[in-house]
Order: structure tokens, then C-alpha cells, then sequence
């Protein structure tokens, strides 16, 4: 796990599988257990509905379907434009039309990593968006009901999906709870004055502290999610969206912070992307780190 959370105890805490990750929920609360377990199954049903890993989810139907226009539930819709806001944020750099090409890479189910696998040493390149600009053909309906893309074309809604769910989560939780704190893979975001350690990639050790309130933090990560291809190479899921293949830009890791889940791990995704320079744009507003590809940590923005 990117980040690590120390939570006083005498709340409901629980960790366990869902959206190809660990997700931990932890909730103060008069009704602490009651609410986490509402909230653990509103997750289950996000996850039976937008994962790709799921052979039954509405997400893999629609991947599949070959009509154009396609009905959709609500909570599809909204998972949908959660990751095409993410693009639109982005400039088209967190692209959610890069499912041909992760499978290509290797990424054809969700797993557990064994342990970090040692990022490859080769030329940094900042990633570019896809010139094709797919994601820009999605459209969502909410009047009809429907999402329309041409047929073939396939979405992945996995990062922005857990931000977008962790938001779901706290918008059930904020009305009820006193603090509360949903970790989805590495997308965290709190209720009420939390503090999270994050790691350091490689080592696991913490190398900052942010205290957060009502708000969010998400790290992206070349080295957890990754893998050996046939031939011995390493291959990761971070691809630049303009040659579909897994990039090098000189980080390691990048943690964001933002209001929101979906905000925050789009950030992170984009700094990572757009290698050392860039991420210093990019989380100049809300403040972040950014691991470098020889370890080294830089705090930046609000989080120096």
C-alpha cells in the first residue's frame, strides 16, 4: 500500500479485496459497524458493476456490446463520466481508452503483487496524450439512459474508478459519521483530521506525513502494479497514451492531494506521467511528492 493511516482505536475498522486492491474503511461513528458494513456493500455493488475483472459487470457488457448506443445504469453513467472528467482534467493524459494496450502489456486480470518489482533503467520521457483522442468519442446520456462510443472501443475505468467509488463511499458516510477514512487501493479520502504516511516505494518506509481534513490524497505508482514480461523486461500499468506502452519519465511514485478521491488521483496519475518538470505543475496548487527514479523524495506545494 502507498500510504499508511494511523487511526486512534475504538472505531470500526475493516481491510479487505475489492477493485483489484486492499480497501480499508474506517468509521467513528454511534453506528460505526452498521455504517461500515452499508458502506462496504455499496462498494461490493460499484465493483459488480464498473470492474473490468469481473466477467459478469455492467462495464464488461458494455465493452463487449457492438451497438453504438448502449443503456446504461446510473451508477455506470456516473462511473463513466467520473473517468472522462479525469481526461478532460488532464488534457487527455489520463486516458480511459488504453484497455487493447494494458492487456497487450500484460495487464489482463487483477493480482496480487508478490513485491515491488525494480522499475527498468532506460531514457525518462514526460508522456503525451493520444493525438486520437478516443475518449473524446464517449458520451454519456443521462435523459436516455445510455452511453454511447463506437463499437470496439473499450473502457477502463480502474484508476479513476477507485477515486470515483471513495467518493461515492464519503458522500454516504459524511452525513452520519464523526471521521471517517476510505482507502481504495491508495485513493484515500477523509472526514474530519486524518494523518497519512506515505511510503516510499521501494523501501515501504514513510517519507512524509500530510495531515489532511475533509479531504483527499491518491498515489500513482510504477512499482507495486508491475510485472515480468516473456522476454524479461519490466512492464508496468502506466502507459503513455500516445504509444500505448508502459513510460519511463523519471518517477517512481507521485502522491496528490485535492477536495476529492477522483481529483486527487487523476492528479497523481498526471504528475507521474509528465515526469519531474511536470509534476512540479501540476501539484504546484494543491501540493504533493514526487518520488525520483533514484529515490530521491521532493515535497512540492502545499506539502513542502
Amino acid at each position: 500500500m502507498p500510504t499508511r493511516i494511523r487511526i486512534p482505536v475504538g472505531h470500526a475498522d475493516e481491510t479487505f479485496r475489492a477493485l483489484g486492491s486492499a480497501v480499508r474503511i474506517v468509521v467513528t461513528a454511534p453506528e460505526a459497524a452498521v455504517l461500515l458494513r452499508r458502506a462496504r456493500a455499496e462498494l461490493r455493488n460499484f465493483e459488480a458493476c464498473a470492474s473490468r475483472f469481473q466477467a459478469g459487470s455492467e462495464l464488461c457488457a458494455l465493452n463487449a456490446d457492438r451497438r453504438a448506443v448502449v443503456p446504461a445504469s446510473r451508477m455506470l453513467r456516473d462511473a463513466v463520466r467520473a473517468a472522462l472528467w479525469a481526461g478532460h482534467r488532464s488534457d487527455g493524459l489520463v486516458d480511459p481508452c488504453l484497455l487493447d494496450a494494458l492487456e497487450a502489456a500484460g495487464y489482463r486480470g487483477s493480482f496480487r503483487p508478490a513485491g515491488p518489482v525494480s522499475p527498468a533503467c532506460g531514457p525518462a520521457r514526460a508522456a503525451r496524450p493520444d493525438p486520437a483522442a478516443r475518449w473524446q468519442q464517449v458520451r454519456v446520456d443521462d435523459d436516455r439512459g445510455t452511453i454511447e462510443r463506437p463499437p470496439g472501443l473499450r473502457l477502463d475505468l480502474g484508476g479513476s474508478g477507485k477515486g470515483h467509488a471513495a467518493d461515492r463511499l464519503a458522500r454516504l458516510l459524511h452525513p452520519v459519521a464523526r471521521s471517517w477514512v476510505v482507502d481504495a487501493g491508495g485513493d484515500v479520502r477523509v472526514g474530519g483530521v486524518q494523518e497519512v504516511a506515505v511510503a516510499h516505494p521501494l523501501e515501504q518506509q514513510p517519507v512524509a506525513r500530510l495531515r489532511i481534513a475533509d479531504g483527499a490524497v491518491a498515489t500513482s505508482s510504477i512499482v507495486r502494479r508491475a510485472w515480468r514480461t516473456a522476454d524479461g523486461r519490466t512492464a508496468h500499468h502506466l502507459l503513455d497514451p500516445a504509444t500505448g506502452e508502459p513510460v519511463q519519465t523519471g518517477l517512481l511514485a507521485v502522491t496528490a492531494l485535492a477536495p476529492t478521491a477522483l481529483e486527487a488521483e487523476t492528479l497523481s496519475k498526471m504528475a507521474l506521467l509528465a515526469g519531474p518538470a511536470g509534476a512540479r505543475r501540476v501539484l504546484a496548487r494543491r501540493g504533493g511528492v514526487a518520488i525520483h527514479a533514484g529515490g530521491d523524495v521532493e515535497r512540492i506545494g502545499a506539502a513542502a
